[in-house]
């Protein structure tokens, strides 16, 4: 059975999405993004998840952003998928 380890999480600067992600380290993550990332909070979302799960959400999310917002993805994501 795979393990929930993987946390869902987005990045926000007021209450804009600016990056959606998936980590198995946040505390670890928040600290590279911080390096090249113009952002307020990171917030965990949910529960963690297995890795797939996790993956899942995170290109449904980037998706649902993107049908609010024009078509855009959130300002650092790079691709619709997260990968």
């Amino acid at each position: 059975m795979a393990e929930r380890n993987t946390s869902k999480y987005e990045l926000t600067r007021g209450n804009k999405v600016v990056y959606v992600g998936i980590t198995e380290d946040p505390a670890g993550r928040e600290a590279q993004h911080r390096q090249d990332k113009d952002f307020d909070k990171m917030r965990i979302v949910g529960a963690k998840s297995t890795r797939s799960g996790a993956e899942q959400w995170e290109t449904e999310r980037i998706h649902t952003y993107m049908k609010n917002h024009g078509g855009n993805t959130p300002e650092y994501n790079k691709n619709t998928s997260g990968k």
